[in-house]
């Protein structure tokens, strides 16, 4: 019975409003879901040609570097209101503004990670008889991998939470849920939706994660490597220590 009148008493934490909107979560979340995931896909489409850009061409890696810094300063509700004369209300134009403000983020990782590519291992490459794609996609793509990826985590969990501003048109996933919980004063919703963003974040970053150790085992080497070096020093200078005089 507590359970039943914790909708009409408009409780924070409400089991029954679980229950009985269990579709509307599962709806906002997948599409929060697809919009996050289209706007990260096509914003690391977008971000590796002008990383390479900047690379080849070192004069445009301030104005390229410049005009991205410059799309995340603009505040979301004016990001959109550009937009909107060329993509009306829908969620393209949602996806098309956090496709922006990911470009920051993914632009700056890819181009460090290509910076930091050795230039020995260029020049065997080159040398084996690599061709520039060639040379791009199986010595230096694989190699700055774990910028790349590191890049797409924080810019998955930064558009998760940017996707609720997609609430101003009806398309925020959860965060349609979270505007018209607050418009209607409705706790239950707030909270629930609120919390299922933070989880979305949480899983999402843990799922990267995941796939960026697969992806890259020898990272874990290096450190496992460095890791017994430091131990095997630490260890020599205590028993430097412990000898006597």
């Amino acid at each position: 019975m507590s359970e039943q009148s914790c909708l009409v008493a408009n409780d924070w934490v409400c089991g029954e409003y679980l229950r009985t909107r269990s579709q509307e979560l599962v709806d906002a979340t997948l599409q929060h879901v697809g919009i996050t995931a289209a706007a990260v896909g096509i914003g690391v489409a977008v971000a590796l040609p002008l990383a390479l850009l900047a690379r080849r061409y070192r004069r445009l890696a301030g104005p390229i570097l410049g005009v991205t810094t410059v799309l995340y300063t603009i505040p979301s509700l004016a990001m959109f209101s550009l937009l909107l004369p060329l993509f009306g209300l829908s969620a393209a134009l949602v996806v098309t503004g956090l496709v922006l403000y990911s470009l920051t983020i993914l632009v700056r990782n890819v181009l460090a990670g290509l910076r930091a590519v050795p230039e020995e291992a260029v020049e065997a490459a080159r040398g084996m008889g690599y061709g520039p794609v060639r040379l791009l996609w199986e010595v230096e793509l694989p190699l700055a991998l774990p910028a790349l990826l590191a890049g797409v985590r924080i810019a998955t969990v930064s558009t998760i939470a940017l996707t609720t501003v997609g609430a101003i048109v009806d398309y925020g996933g959860l965060g349609t849920l979270i505007l018209d919980g607050l418009d209607s004063t409705f706790k239950a919703q707030v909270l629930t939706a609120s919390v299922l963003c933070v989880l979305l974040a949480v899983a999402a970053d843990l799922l990267l994660l995941g796939v960026q150790r697969l992806l890259t085992p020898w990272t874990r080497t290096r450190r496992a490597g460095r890791a017994r070096v430091r131990a095997t020093a630490e260890k020599a200078e205590a028993e430097k220590v412990a000898e006597p005089a």
